[in-house]
């Protein structure tokens, strides 16, 4: 029986998991993550789901369902029907009109740890209230319930007072039984005398609920880093630290968005010293790329490292239909050198399959590594990507997970690219080809122009295009050459065309 492969993004595709978490508990690996909605209209609509796999299989994710709904947390309970948002930072703006239902607040990204006596403990916050929820559970995917809010020794809900931290996007770890906390949301630009944008670190009671200590700051922020090493990646939100031989490795989005930088230390909760950029989603910096040189639409990325089998890997998420609120997840291998560095690795489209993908068969177009136009991809503000770029897309609504969606996703790709123009060139590394002569490439759309592929650097086909039709179709190149051995593939289109691509096939 062939084995399966792991493709990026890894969950099936029509599904939105962002923010992803990743731990080893026992003989497997969970993702927790936020939860986007295909087409959604704001990030994290939908309820806390988690998949996993076995530690030795990392092709074989298995959805795990709900673990947690966003009305089981009492803020989201019996509220009037009329009622509106309340208890929002004024100061933080994220778009107009509600999030959910009137009053409805949505779950942003979570962690997940083991605690000293032996239960999971699930934190994360309601959008941007400045509150931390705790909920708990008896097995790393089941059915948590709600515990309460992180809290001063007086009862005082963490966040609420005057002088408290902007509590957001709550990181947590266990390191010889002391549980420490860590928060933070510090956007560029803020520049208050006695800032509440902060990253932050605090220790925890073994009831996980109540703070041991006032929370004192952790990173440097964009108005204080001038400077240090930090400066141009400072800290914008999403804690997550880990110990790797007796270091602890602080990972957080910068903000510039588009990457994953890391902070190393001696000690859990001071002393970080900024390491680097783990990971970009447009692959910016590597090879001394620009921003405007990006491979990917890049808004913003969020994740963590995890180490399976001796391997480690960095998990992240990428954007999709053209929003910043239709999130994939995603994850590469990571390297440490000799003094412990990351060096930046670029994305792929293989990035946990245990080597590159096989030389022959069909693929889904939605697992390109670079999806440009005339060299770059960008986006406009905080909501919309660029109109004139091209992106990934699902006809289908929201769905939920089921062995129809799977077989259906398997056999028709569920998610393609849509919006190819003039410039377009799609991506894929890396494959292992095995006497390939053609290629079947499955478009619908209308084009006049031509199509050039190339293995590498070196062009492999150049065909005419002539194409019109608004149902899938299977156009076949005839190659130049014989591919054989490791490298990648591009699709680069020219001329006057608005196409959609679903699949390739290497023949």
């Amino acid at each position: 029986m062939a084995k399966k492969q792991a493709f990026n993004p890894y969950l099936p595709s029509y599904e939105y998991i962002p923010d992803g978490e990743p731990h080893v508990f026992g003989d497997r690996i969970y993702i927790y993550g936020s939860h986007d909605r295909f087409n959604g209209s704001h990030f994290c609509l939908n309820d806390y789901v988690c998949y996993s796999a076995p530690l030795d299989d990392l092709t074989d994710w298995k959805y795990e369902g709900v673990i947690f709904r966003k009305d089981q947390d009492p803020r989201n309970q019996n509220i009037p029907a009329d009622a509106q948002i309340v208890q929002r930072d004024p100061n933080v703006d994220f778009g107009p009109g509600t999030l959910n239902a009137p009053g409805v607040h949505s779950m942003y990204a979570p962690d997940v740890v083991c605690g000293p006596d032996g239960r999971y403990y699930l934190y994360y916050c309601l959008d941007v209230l400045s509150a931390i929820a705790v909920a708990v559970c008896d097995t790393p995917a089941g059915q948590y319930e709600f515990l309460g809010l992180v809290r001063h020794p007086d009862g005082t809900v963490l966040g609420a007072r005057e002088d408290d931290y902007f509590q957001f996007d709550p990181g947590v770890f266990v390191d010889d039984n002391q549980v420490y906390l860590y928060s933070g949301f510090s956007p560029q630009g803020a520049d208050d005398p006695a800032p509440r944008y902060h990253s932050q670190v605090m220790r925890l009671e073994a009831d996980m609920l109540t703070i041991a200590e006032e929370p004192r700051p952790l990173l440097p922020a964009a108005w204080e880093s001038k400077g240090t090493p930090y400066e141009g990646h400072e800290f914008f939100e999403a804690s997550s630290i880990r110990k790797i031989n007796g270091k602890y490795y602080f990972v957080y989005s910068s903000v510039k968005c588009h990457e994953l930088c890391y902070a190393v230390s001696d000690k859990p909760d001071e002393g970080y010293e900024f390491g680097g950029t783990i990971v970009s989603i447009g692959d910016i910096y590597l090879n001394g790329r620009t921003e405007a040189e990006s491979l990917n639409a890049h808004g913003n990325t969020h994740g963590s490292i995890e180490c399976v089998n001796g391997q480690w890997y960095v998990f992240y998420h990428r954007q999709t239909n053209r929003t910043q609120f239709s999130r994939q997840a995603c994850a590469e291998k990571i390297y440490f050198d000799e003094n412990g560095h990351i060096p930046q690795v670029e994305i792929t489209s293989c990035g946990l399959n245990y080597g590159p993908l096989k030389g022959k068969g069909m693929y889904p177009a939605r697992i390109a590594c670079r999806l440009t136009r005339y060299g770059k991809n960008v986006y406009s503000g905080m909501r919309q990507m660029g109109t004139d770029y091209p992106y990934y897309r699902q006809d289908l609504p929201d769905c939920e997970p089921s062995a129809e969606m799977d077989a259906l996703d398997a056999k028709e790709p569920i998610q393609y690219i849509t919006n190819i123009l003039d410039g377009t060139e799609i991506g894929y590394k890396y494959f292992d080809f095995d006497n390939v002569s053609s290629v079947s490439i499955e478009l619908r759309g209308t084009a006049e122009g031509s199509m050039q592929l190339y293995a590498g650097e070196e062009k492999v086909a150049s065909i005419p295009v002539s194409f019109s039709g608004t149902e899938w179709k299977a156009l076949p190149v005839k190659l130049a050459a014989v591919l054989n051995g490791v490298n990648s593939l591009k699709f680069a289109f020219e001329g006057e065309c608005k196409l959609e691509m679903r699949s390739f096939t290497l023949e």
